[in-house]
């Protein structure tokens, strides 16, 4: 049992773990008398009984665990007390009633999980005041009544699952309006009504499941540009009409639309062919083809004519390849190639778009896969870019470089060649659910982004500033190794420069003050980026979403070494975790590196080839454990 005298502790007791001990018995309500306690952790015991009133004494706590316990009554009004209560978990209990509807007024919550209880009621509509709420996980209840339209106030939102509950009525249209949303699931439920078109524009949307419904009508064509939707389960409804087929519905099973009314569509999607207006379209569209081609015939055949007539006239290449320049190699690939390789630079082969334009996948005919970085020649910006780009890379070689292959130029189009690195960006491994990196990878790619630096400032005979360092500029290749790219905004430095001037400003978080106030840059504004994006990886917070005074860095110095589990990734150091000191003393130690990056002055921060050392020494003790 959890003794009376827990509660006697010392009052300036911070953090209390107990998690998976074979505590039995009642939580003692003595525990209210732990009055500075920031992290309460009781999960995965035997706890029974309810949640204690005193609870509420603890004004100061930040995160509460209470998850896979026995515990039974009702989640009352004592728990809006706690207004600095960020994480909430009572899952996997036997909690009932409902949610208190004062839980919207604790506006600082990021994280409430409190699936497979036996809560019932509806969801207040007060909780639409969580303007910071990421994770939402009321599965496996009892829950009923009609999702509140205020759901689509919870803009910071990525996790939302409301699956296996009773909510009926239609899904409302304002969920469209939650664009960081990844994870959505309404499965199993009694939901009717149709699929809003408005879902359409959660943009960062990979994994939707509305299965087991009562959902009706059509599947929006709209839903054709969710580029990052790899999960689509619409089965066991009452859909009918067509499964749209470009985009993410390219590559999704069958079985996700398998029991429905009417759907209708392609053969791998194991429904029967849609009814004339499809086979007349494809009539249509078989016409417009053969017209199509008898036109590009009249033009095509005279002006091949005329074509290998200039050639020979002139005795020069052809004009409409483009002039490449070699990028200290002999592979050349013609203009008309990368079209071919990219599919004309279809949408469908697109990877991402930046400032100055998009790169896209491409497989050349050898079947390389290679990477095509396209400026936009509509910027005046681009062209300097382009031009930064090949000369910066032209002199470099590292294994933590992205690696260019050639560069393909004319008045028209100006391109780079890349080797492609199928992993994506660190970003996308920070940032989605889909994805997960422990500590000793996060750790192996930040070495990796070091070496890159250190390459970059100590090992080139002119020393050369990234100055756009961020984890979208961080490339991962098969085997997870990172390799830097985008040195569209870089300076090579001249001899006897330590520093100079720029009018280009990088992203906003990332730079470090001198360079936002003087755009005075050196060797030292990588370093201070490269601190950043260290916090950044560690914690999974960006730098841009803090306001007021506060920052990143100051979020996290506030809390070294004493709390550093109030900073870290909760996915990183779970309290299921037996090594959970030696996990938190590890990113402490990381942390420490990261905040000596970050120093206001250039003069005292570290330079990159002792920040390699220090977490080469960090990596070797974590392989020790």
């Amino acid at each position: 049992m959890l003794p009376v005298s827990a509660g006697n502790l010392s009052t300036s007791l911070i953090l209390f773990y107990a998690h998976n001990c074979k505590i039995k018995g009642r939580i003692p309500n003595e525990v209210g008398n732990l009055s500075s306690l920031l992290d309460l952790d009781l999960s995965g015991n035997n706890l029974v009984g309810s949640i204690p009133r005193t609870i509420g004494n603890l004004q100061n706590i930040q995160r509460f665990n209470m998850s896979d316990n026995k515990l039974t009554g009702f989640i009352e009004d004592h728990i809006c007390k706690l207004q600095h209560l960020g994480d909430i978990f009572l899952g996997q209990n036997q909690l009932s009633g409902s949610l208190p509807n004062c839980l919207g007024n604790v506006t600082s919550l990021r994280q409430i999980l409190m699936g497979s209880n036996k809560l019932s009621s509806n969801i207040p509509t007060s909780l639409g005041n969580l303007k910071d709420l990421v994770v939402l996980d009321l599965s496996s209840n009892n829950m009923v009544g009609s999702l509140p339209t205020e759901i689509g106030n919870l803009k910071a939102v990525t996790r939302m699952d409301l699956s296996m509950n009773q909510f009926s009525n239609r899904i409302p249209r304002e969920t469209g309006g939650l664009q960081n949303l990844v994870h959505l699931s309404l499965r199993h439920n009694k939901l009717q009504g149709s699929i809003p078109d408005s879902m359409s524009n959660m943009v960062g949307l990979e994994y939707l499941d509305i299965s087991h419904n009562n959902i009706s009508g059509t599947i929006p064509m709209s839903f054709e540009k969710l580029q990052y939707l790899k999960y689509f389960n619409v089965s066991v409804n009452k859909l009918h009409g067509e499964i749209p087929l470009r985009g993410p519905f390219k590559n999704l099973s069958s079985q996700f639309f398998i029991n429905n009314e009417a759907l209708c569509g392609l053969s791998r999607f194991s429904v029967p062919p849609c009814p004339t207006s499809s086979t007349h379209r494809s009539n249509r569209k078989n016409m417009l083809v053969l017209f199509l081609l008898l036109g590009i015939a009249l033009v095509f055949v005279p002006t091949t004519f005329v074509f290998l007539w200039i050639r020979y006239r002139r005795g020069k290449r052809s004009p409409q390849q483009a002039d490449l320049l070699s990028m200290a190699t002999t592979e050349r690939i013609p203009y008309y190639e990368l079209l071919q390789a990219t599919d004309s630079l279809s949408e469908s082969n697109l990877i991402g778009s930046g400032s100055f334009g998009s790169v896209y996948k491409g497989v050349l005919r050898s079947g390389t896969a290679i990477a095509v970085k396209v400026f936009n020649l509509q910027l005046e910006a681009a062209f300097k870019s382009f031009d930064t780009e090949c000369e910066v890379l032209s002199g470099l070689r590292h294994r933590n470089l992205v690696k260019v292959i050639t560069s393909c130029s004319n008045l028209d189009f100006k391109a780079l060649v890349l080797e492609y690195m199928p992993n994506g960006s660190l970003d996308k491994y920070l940032y989605s659910h889909n994805y997960f990196l422990d500590i000793r990878q996060r750790l192996s790619i930040m070495i990796d982004v070091a070496c890159a630096l250190e390459y970059l400032h100590h090992g080139c005979s002119s020393p050369v500033i990234h100055c756009d360092l961020k984890p979208s500029n961080v490339l991962l290749d098969e085997d997870m190794v990172a390799h830097l790219s985008d040195f569209g905004i870089s300076k090579l430095l001249g001899e006897d420069e330590s520093n100079l001037y720029t009018k280009t400003l990088a992203t906003f978080g990332y730079i470090a003050p001198e360079y936002g106030l003087d755009r005075l840059v050196s060797v030292k504004c990588d370093v201070y980026s490269y601190g950043i994006m260290l916090l950044e990886t560690f914690t999974r917070r960006k730098p841009n979403e803090f306001e007021g005074d506060l920052s990143l860095k100051q979020w996290v110095s506030h809390s070294l070494p004493e709390v550093v589990m109030d900073v870290v990734d909760a996915n990183l150091v779970t309290p299921t975790d037996n090594r959970l000191q030696k996990g938190l003393d590890v990113v402490a130690a990381i942390m420490k590196v990261a905040l000596d990056c970050c120093a206001e002055s250039p003069a005292r921060r570290t330079n990159m080839k002792d920040v390699v050392g220090m977490l080469q020494k960090i990596k070797i003790q974590l392989l020790a454990r």
